[in-house]
């Protein structure tokens, strides 16, 4: 039986105090509930519920809703290896219940896509999330499924990165292919590039567009997009300027993705970005392709994310100031909305 969500109130507009005017999606990526204790399932496959049975998930987009100061239309869960199909089906019909158009975010471990000895392995995590998401009518997947998150590899060069990004080609369009995806619902899948350290290889806007080439080339259609997250961007090394630039010519290409509205480093408020969100998102805004804008945060006390907070300090940082995740994101939605707002205002939108 599926769990009948609370009837929103009534009045949830009257929480409103900014109204969305350009013809954006604007969403959120929930991973502010955590991934230990919020999207990662158990040894059983179900996921973390709250003292009422209900989905910490859904429970907590709920609240966002009710606090947010602009309504969004969007939401991006993260689907991990092994979550039982019927506990999907609960947490997409609990979101959609709020009138949230649902995607996915395909989470991949253990294995690594530049591998052709782990390319069986790699499919086996990707192709049931997969055809979840035909099955639930998604329009959209994402993944950071072109190498092994936190991996000891070193960096990819020459020949040996042309043999990545041949082996991630074969590999996603055989994905694309055993999933059913051609005339599915699903109208494109976008590829997450990683901050240095988090990979190796693909650590760049450049690098990332590069294999989504590659991956469209051998499927012989732009199906692949770049997700551009501006936290990825700043943390990449490449300075702003060049990230900005190199956005006009991929959606020149129709290789351009979803943006992700994240802070640099720590991930956390988005007043700790230095810039970067709001001069990537302009330089999206101007390419006339950006559809969809997805605010990120990461609860810097995460388990799951000791290693990142190892790997950069900086990822530990309490950015709350004193509030909790729920507001810091309805601030970040608020902030994004002004922004795309004045956007159109402007002329740009």
């Amino acid at each position: 039986m599926l769990f009948t969500p609370n009837i929103l109130p009534l009045d949830l507009n009257m929480s409103r105090t900014i109204t969305l005017k350009p013809n954006i999606h604007l969403g959120v990526v929930p991973t502010h509930l955590k991934f230990v204790g919020g999207l990662v399932p158990d040894d059983r496959g179900r996921l973390p519920r709250n003292a009422d049975g209900e989905i910490i998930i859904v429970a907590g987009v709920r609240e966002l809703l009710e606090k947010a100061p602009v309504a969004f239309s969007c939401v991006q869960v993260s689907l991990f290896p092994g979550t039982q199909p019927e506990e999907l089906d609960v947490l997409v019909h609990g979101l959609k219940a709020l009138g949230l158009e649902v995607d996915f975010v395909l989470m991949v471990g253990g294995v690594n896509p530049m591998n052709p000895a782990d390319e069986d392995a790699v499919i086996a995590q990707l192709l049931p999330n997969l055809k979840s998401a035909v099955r639930h009518g998604a329009r959209h997947v994402s993944s950071t499924s072109i190498e092994e998150w936190m991996s000891s590899e070193p960096a990819r060069e020459g020949a040996d990165y042309e043999a990545a990004m041949e082996q991630n080609a074969k590999l996603h369009v055989r994905a694309y292919q055993e999933a059913g995806l051609e005339g599915s619902t699903v109208e494109s899948w976008h590829i997450e590039f990683l901050r240095p350290g988090e990979f190796k290889t693909f650590t760049s806007l450049q690098r990332g567009w590069e294999c989504v080439h590659k991956i469209n080339e051998k499927l012989g259609k732009p199906f692949f997009k770049i997700l551009v997250d501006a936290a990825h961007c700043g943390d990449s090394g490449v300075p702003l300027a060049e990230n900005a630039a190199l956005v006009s010519k991929i959606a020149a290409a129709n290789e351009l993705g979803i943006f992700h509205a994240s802070a640099k480093t720590t991930r956390g408020c988005l007043s700790s970005d230095d810039g970067w969100i709001g001069a990537m998102l302009t330089a999206m805004a101007k390419t006339g392709s950006l559809q969809y804008v997805y605010v990120e945060m990461f609860d810097h006390t995460d388990e799951a994310l000791a290693a990142l907070r190892a790997l950069e300090p900086g990822h530990g940082v309490d950015t709350t100031d004193g509030r909790s995740y729920t507001d810091v994101m309805a601030d970040g939605l608020a902030d994004i909305a002004h922004r795309l707002n004045n956007l159109a205002a402007r002329g740009v939108l």
